[in-house]
């Protein structure tokens, strides 16, 4: 069947003249998009809250068995995109592993990370960013700092669509320049960061962290399974496979990296934070603002929100740029119109996809209301993942597929290991997000069987 046929390789790597983008990145301006993907909402809220309702102290313990999965499957993904240096991410690589039917709920899979995760970012920054205008005594009016819902007298979240729309023009550049602000961006939350993890280490109290795992083990795998949304975007990394020098090496580098560089961050913050105040007194929307308060060190919890505001950013900005070229690979293989392939000559990008990517994720974050709708965003990426970590094993069993430079180790455990753990943290999601995902899916589903499939380059060439 044709929806079963794979992507050969060659066509892949050798795409036609006018749909290939340019490479301009090397291992650091990829670390950079990797980190400037991770760490964002999930440094600065998500210790604090997970902590109070879920882990207790014991938060570490959660967010480093989200990274053990995080980077299984990251090995994965270095290996695939080493050996297919194409653009796509999960979805390129599973057409020519799988075939085009997989490909697509691959595809449908990521566009439903990419999209509700930019769009709960922008929703979060936002709110920060209204925050910080209030410190500066300038007022937005509260209808317009949220989204549609009159009892609560907002009608329409401004800051968060302006800010999308921004990042989408800068975007329309090329990654090039678009990079040059992300490393900005990145070392300024970093600064931010570390000052937070050297003050808060005078007033940690070893009493805070007892006990140590006040809900017990399951309340420390329902936490690595809601901390898992603060590792969304390493995959995004590998969208960038085809703007990259030397995908074989820098691939890996960027993706194991910055993984890397993020758990350590995510546990130390962690520990810092819970050991400067009860973790019972941080279900709190600014947790790390908050401890810096009630030690008396209001100036950095100012700096904390500026790192915070600079941190979101980057994430939706490496959102925005997996989502664009996710449309653009579809557009290429004609899933998706033709035209979501058209790059402008200027900065050889994707111009349309990318405002249409982004004028869709400026209204779900200026008016649909999303703290529901987050998990799903997790179901998306654990989607991926389960089938990049099963498709590595049949990646290697393909003769006509060049080994790149990265090679999972422990060969055929990890990638087996990685599914299973992926699978596991799927149970660990609410009924609602199930459900909800799987309504995702079959609409989904009946896009490809309406256009998809009839229009698709490996139909017609039968």
């Amino acid at each position: 069947m044709n929806r079963l046929r794979k992507k050969d390789i060659h066509e892949l790597i050798h795409q036609q003249k006018g749909t290939r983008l340019s490479r301009t990145l090397g291992p650091f301006d990829l670390i950079m998009l990797g980190v400037g993907a991770i760490i964002g909402t999930g440094i600065f809220i998500l210790p604090g809250t997970v902590a109070a309702l879920h882990a207790g102290p014991g938060i570490i313990f959660s967010f480093i068995i989200a990274a053990i999965v995080c980077s299984f499957a990251g090995m994965c993904y270095s290996e695939f995109a080493s050996s297919i240096p194409v653009t796509g991410s999960a979805y390129t690589y599973s057409y020519t592993v799988f075939g085009e039917l997989v490909a697509w709920i691959v595809a449908w899979a990521l566009v439903l990370e990419y999209g509700l995760a930019a769009a709960s970012v922008a929703t979060g920054w936002s709110a920060y960013f209204v925050s910080l205008l209030k410190g500066l005594h300038i007022t937005i009016p509260h209808a317009l700092t949220g989204p549609f819902n009159p009892a609560e007298g907002t009608y329409l979240n401004l800051p968060a669509i302006v800010i999308v729309l921004l990042l989408a023009y800068l975007l329309t550049f090329g990654i090039k320049e678009s990079n040059r602000l992300n490393k900005i961006m990145v070392l300024i939350k970093l600064s931010v960061i570390v000052l937070f993890i050297v003050v808060g280490a005078f007033y940690v109290k070893y009493d805070n962290w007892q006990p140590l795992l006040p809900f017990g083990w399951d309340g420390v795998f329902t936490g690595a399974a809601l901390v898992f949304f603060a590792y969304l975007g390493f995959d995004a990394v590998s969208s960038a496979a085809e703007e990259v020098k030397n995908p074989q090496k820098t691939m890996p580098i960027g993706i194991i990296g910055s993984l890397f560089i993020c758990t350590s961050l995510y546990v130390v913050v962690s520990l810092v934070l819970t050991g400067m105040v009860s973790y019972t007194k941080l279900n709190v929307s600014d947790p790390v603002s908050f401890a810096m308060g009630l030690v008396n060190q209001n100036w950095i919890a100012g700096f904390i929100s500026l790192g915070a505001i600079a941190g979101m950013m980057t994430v939706i900005l490496v959102f925005l740029y997996g989502g664009t070229r996710l449309l653009f690979a579809l557009g290429r293989d004609r899933l998706l119109p033709k035209r979501m392939s058209q790059l402008n000559a200027k900065g050889n990008s994707p111009v349309f996809s990318t405002w249409i990517f982004s004028f869709l994720i400026a209204f779900c974050a200026g008016i649909v209301p999303l703290a529901k709708l987050t998990e799903m965003a997790n179901m998306g990426t654990l989607l991926a993942f389960t089938i990049i970590s099963l498709g590595v094993i049949f990646l290697r069993k393909d003769p006509n597929i060049p080994a790149g430079g990265f090679r999972v180790p422990f060969f055929p455990v990890i990638p087996i290991v990685s599914f299973l753990l992926c699978l596991f943290l799927m149970t660990q999601l609410s009924a609602h997000t199930l459900i909800a995902s799987g309504i995702w899916f079959v609409i989904g589903l009946l896009i490809y069987g309406l256009y998809g499939w009839k229009n698709s380059l490996m139909h017609k060439k039968g």
